[in-house]
């Protein structure tokens, strides 16, 4: 089969990661994939790709960088013409802006198309009002439209009224954490409470970094970690600063080997207000990392059971939160025990293999709807 993926950027990210992931593996078994990133400048791949992939950047094949709506209409043309040439089965297409485009791109052409949401887009709050008219308009064109978890389908359906195919499809665990090695608990310190993504406002880090402060004295030996790059970066520091925890809580950046990082910890917490379908709490779960998390719209309940395998408390809730963390922090048996419980079932549930065939019933229901 012929698989065009439509993609903003590949850039480091959740959406980057799990595209990467689905290419990689629809060539490796033999289909013929073309990844194309949309963006209006030429970038890098910050995840590998197979050899097998073919890689083309609109950037190129549109011939111009520049911004404004006379190079956004001379983009939409070359999506159109690469569409066109590369003549695939089906379209795959990532992210609201791109899905837009791949919509209006693929017009008249026959080529099913399947727009993919990659946030919560009800309870999201980044997506401006023109892309939100634009969805609602345009989405019933698509011939399938697929969201993360169970939670978004019904408030999203009636956001959007009248599209054709709602699917909910979940990211895949990649193949390499299938069989990685499971955190062994110390016994002894230091410890490392682990977080992780980038460092905007919905993450909440500076809640965590509050809730921690609290922890902080009756756990000398646990320090907090925050993975991730972003504009809240001085504002975390400062934070940091004020509550006197420059050696305990640490915000190092950006790291290209994720796993490895999240595998030097010994307890993970998720403090988002909102998430789509948040990759590193299905990682860290893999990896048989402890894990508290907020039980913010979309992912969290879906991917713990309703918290059988992690401690799920109530969104924005600080206090619980703190006790959640207690219990996790004061207890190795606890740890241990939830971190071996998460392995099994999100290897399992999210096995690669398990997404991949979930994917060909969209595909064949979309080839035949055609």
């Amino acid at each position: 089969m012929k698989i065009l993926m439509l993609v903003s950027s590949m850039h480091a990210g959740g959406a980057e990661r799990v595209a990467a992931t689905l290419v990689n593996a629809w060539a490796e078994r033999g289909d013929s994939v073309t990844l194309t990133p949309t963006f209006s400048s030429k970038g890098s791949c910050f995840y590998p790709l197979s050899d097998k992939v073919k890689l083309a950047w609109l950037a190129d094949l549109a011939g111009t960088r520049a911004g404004g709506a006379k190079a956004a209409f001379a983009r939409l043309l070359a999506l159109r013409r690469h569409i066109r040439d590369t003549r695939p089965d089906v379209v795959v297409s990532f992210l609201t802006n791109v899905n837009v485009a791949a919509i209006l791109a693929t017009r008249g052409l026959g080529v099913p198309l399947i727009v993919c949401e990659r946030t919560n887009p009800v309870a999201e709050t980044t997506t401006g009002k023109v892309w939100r008219r634009l969805r609602r308009l345009l989405y019933p064109r698509a011939d399938m439209v697929t969201v993360q978890a169970e939670d978004t389908a019904g408030p999203f359906a009636r956001q959007v009224p009248g599209i054709k195919r709602l699917a909910v499809i979940p990211n895949p665990l990649p193949a390499p954490l299938l069989d990685a090695p499971l955190v062994r608990q110390r016994e002894a310190g230091p410890r490392e409470l682990l977080a992780m993504g980038r460092l905007v406002s919905d993450k909440q880090f500076d809640l965590l970094i509050d809730v921690y402060a609290q922890l902080a004295p009756d756990f000398p030996d646990w320090n907090l970690r925050i993975w991730g790059e972003g504009p809240e970066r001085g504002a975390l520091e400062e934070r940091v600063a004020r509550l006197g925890l420059q050696s305990r809580v640490s915000l190092p950046g950006r790291t290209e080997a994720p796993w490895e990082e999240l595998a030097r910890g010994q307890a993970f917490v998720l403090s988002s207000l909102v998430e789509g379908f948040p990759n590193v709490l299905l990682e860290a779960m893999s990896l048989g990392l402890p894990c508290v998390a907020f039980d913010c719209p979309s992912g969290p309940r879906e991917m713990t059971r309703d918290g059988q395998d992690a401690l799920l408390v109530p969104a924005g809730d600080r206090d619980a939160l703190r006790e959640a963390l207690r219990r996790i922090m004061s207890d190795a048996g606890l740890r241990e025990q939830l971190g071996l419980r998460a392995s099994a079932a999100v290897r399992q549930r999210y096995a690669l293999a398990n997404v991949l065939a979930h994917w060909d019933e969209l595909f064949d229901a979309v080839r035949e709807g055609r």
